[in-house]
């Protein structure tokens, strides 16, 4: 199993199938059974996809694969099937495939089940070759008019989305002079005190005085 470029052989992965079966010898409701040209699920499981090199190597030529043509939205109602693949060893792959069901959750994304539909197999890695680097780099080469341009201050976050930088020079708050208020601060304390005064006079003048 491999990759073309150009006409060329990009890379290969030489593969053992043991313990297959196939979609005939599972029992499930043929509701459920994937449509064609539905979008699927594809789920690698197992530390090795990211650091045994022939795992890695695998994972990349199954997603090309299986991932059919690229889309930018996707209705969750045509999601019903998923390839598992997962890594039993350096060199071993349980592969399956699951057709999934979906069930009430209370929220608005339902919950999900996998009943699994076939076929499956064990996948053995035995030989695998990778491209030579100057076709790889020629290969991730982008056209111009898909190249955008950088925007300078402007950065993008997983989290936040687009995020900007503005340059505010420095204000120098410490270095300029207050103005003095100190005359308007004793008027008003003047004025305050005068208020008082005279709501205690009023207030003693109201006192009845005794027979």
């Amino acid at each position: 199993m491999g990759r073309t470029y150009d006409h060329h052989i990009y890379d290969l992965v030489e593969l053992g199938i043991e313990n297959f079966k196939s979609m005939k010898s599972f029992s499930y409701d043929r509701k459920l059974a994937p449509q064609i040209g539905s979008k699927p699920f594809i789920a690698f499981i197992g530390e090795g996809f990211e650091s045994v090199e022939e795992l890695k190597h695998l994972k990349e030529v199954l997603l090309d694969l299986f991932r059919g043509e690229v889309v930018s939205n996707l209705n969750i109602a045509g999601l019903d099937r998923v390839y598992v693949c997962m890594a039993l060893s350096s060199n071993r792959v349980f592969f399956t495939h699951c057709a999934l069901r979906l069930k009430k959750s209370g929220t608005v994304v339902p919950r999900m089940e996998l009943v699994e539909v076939g076929p499956s197999m064990d996948l053995l890695v035995r030989r695998h070759r990778l491209p030579d680097e100057s076709l790889r780099k020629e290969t991730m080469k982008k056209a111009p008019e898909l190249i955008q341009k950088k925007v300078k201050n402007v950065s993008q976050d997983a989290v936040q989305g687009k995020v900007g930088r503005i340059y505010i020079p420095d204000q120098q708050v410490g270095e300029k002079a207050l103005p003095n208020k100190s005359k308007g601060v004793k008027r008003e304390r003047r004025e305050a005190k005068m208020k008082v005064e005279a709501k205690r006079q009023k207030q003693d003048s109201t006192i009845p005085s005794d027979p």
